[in-house]
């Protein structure tokens, strides 16, 4: 298998966990790009063109991000899973049903980026113990957009 042939100095049991750490956020990020993507379509009310370009903005970010994470994954000799089975056992964002109110998504969406946020402080240590620098910047990389999005969002029900 390819993940037995990469020689990057990290061991192949601690490049395993570092790939479930992204598989993971990977998962959730993917959650999270459809539930704002769903905001963006459905939002309404006065402040609805705000809204409806915040959340574009949010979700085109996240689009990006999902491919990086996938190619970090790969980078490390595994294959991201990308069913929605699998996302929507790995997720920690989970999915709704009907329209919430405009506020209700903004609370909704700030919460989710909360979790992410905690997700890979949590998980963070681990990777640089390994010496991963290039996903412990990318874990860095998302953590601050995703700290600048709860600080939006945040603002915005203020």
């Amino acid at each position: 298998m390819l993940k037995d042939k990469i020689e990057v100095n990290i061991a192949l049991k601690e490049r395993e966990k570092i790939c479930t750490i992204l598989h993971k956020l990977l998962a959730s990020t993917y959650a999270l790009y459809l539930k704002t993507q769903n905001y963006h379509w459905n939002v309404i009310g006065p402040q609805f063109q705000t809204f409806h370009l915040l959340f574009q903005g949010q979700y085109e970010e996240l689009a990006e991000a999902i491919d990086e994470m996938a190619e970090r994954i790969r980078a490390l000799g595994y294959f991201p899973e990308g069913s929605f089975e699998t996302f929507s056992k790995l997720s920690l964002i989970k999915g709704e049903f009907g329209h919430p109110g405009a506020m209700e998504m903004i609370q909704t969406l700030l919460k989710d980026h909360e979790a992410l946020i905690q997700y890979m402080r949590e998980h963070l240590p681990f990777v640089e113990e390994q010496e991963d620098g290039a996903t412990a910047d990318f874990l860095n990389k998302r953590l601050a957009i995703h700290e600048k999005a709860s600080w939006i969002l945040r603002s915005t029900s203020n």
